[in-house]
């Protein structure tokens, strides 16, 4: 019974989400051409679970390239306006369209020439009213009671994500963009890191030639701790790699192994990266190969070994 029921109010929010999506029209346009021709922040306030809600659309929009902050309705009547200048946008929100400190401050705003995109159930309510723009979100709540807010919350927070994304879309916000007002989180470092900036070099690049004894390819791979080196031609230039796992099969079929030459159990044409790639690409780059390394290349001479990049370096950094 428990999880039937909590079946049902999920689907009726989400009812509710696509009954918004079908009253949109041409206001919704304009609401978005409003904030992209605004030279200002867009603030947002509410009361209540308007509020939190006003407080969410605050963060997406400013997360996503459009300057935003919540004004709370309280302490916006007791000195708070003076945050808010004329060329700013106001986004009011109050499901019922009553309430009175959205409906006192988007007022007062108005006479500074502040625009307002206003969002509320009833088109006649006097926040509709107030509105340059209005937005009506008008769904029945999922709960029992009818009028506890839960779908009108789900609903009008959707909204506010249609808005940002919309807008980060016009305006050709990129992905890098995004990450550059990332850079603490893992998205950050996982739209931002350069392998270049994990990868070991110089001593630490396990490295022999096709002709090293095997004796030294092994020592080779046991000082550097990556289970792996490249092998490279006299001309400096990778054309094999051996890993720990070549080693154990090549012991199980050949008693005489240390006869043997670097070129003689190697694995031709070893996986490469650039540099200058995302760290991200090479965690994709080894989960496509099964591999657990990379050697970094140059673009200049893709075919010189500068580095390599382990996939312990990558999940150590929070790259996933």
């Amino acid at each position: 019974m428990i999880l039937k029921r909590a079946k049902e109010i999920l689907l009726k929010e989400a009812e509710a989400i696509q009954d918004v999506a079908t009253q949109l029209d041409h206001t919704f346009t304009r609401a978005v051409d409003l904030i992209l021709s605004g030279k200002g922040k867009v603030v947002t306030t509410g009361i209540g679970k308007s509020g939190l809600i006003a407080q969410k659309i605050a963060s997406t929009f400013s997360s996503t390239g459009t300057p935003s902050f919540f004004l709370h309705p309280a302490e916006a009547l007791h000195g708070d306006l003076g945050m808010v200048e004329g060329e700013d946008i106001l986004l009011a929100i109050s499901n019922s369209g009553e309430a009175l400190e959205v409906v006192r401050i988007t007022s007062t705003l108005k006479r500074i020439g502040v625009k307002a995109i206003t969002i509320a159930s009833a088109p006649d309510s006097s926040l509709a009213k107030l509105g340059d723009i209005f937005l009506r979100v008008n769904v029945p709540e999922a709960c029992g009671f009818g009028f506890i807010p839960t779908s009108s919350t789900t609903a009008t927070m959707a909204l506010g994500d249609a808005l940002a994304v919309t807008v980060l879309e016009k305006r050709g916000f990129t992905q890098e963009n995004f990450a550059f007002l990332h850079p603490g989180g893992a998205l950050g470092k996982r739209l931002l890191l350069k392998v270049e900036e994990l990868m070991h070099v110089g001593d630490r690049l396990p490295i022999v030639t096709i002709d090293t004894s095997m004796k030294d390819t092994i020592y080779e791979i046991s000082s550097k701790r990556l289970g792996v080196t490249s092998v490279c031609d006299l001309d400096g230039k990778i054309v094999g790699v051996i890993t720990d796992g070549d080693l154990r099969r090549a012991i199980e079929r050949d008693e005489n192994l240390l006869s043997k030459t670097a070129k003689d159990i190697m694995t031709r044409n070893p996986k490469r990266i650039r540099k200058d790639a995302l760290a991200s690409e090479a965690i994709q780059k080894m989960e496509e190969y099964s591999i657990t390394s990379l050697f970094v290349v140059d673009l200049k001479e893709p075919q010189i070994p500068i580095g390599i990049v382990h996939i312990h370096d990558l999940l150590k950094a929070g790259v996933h």
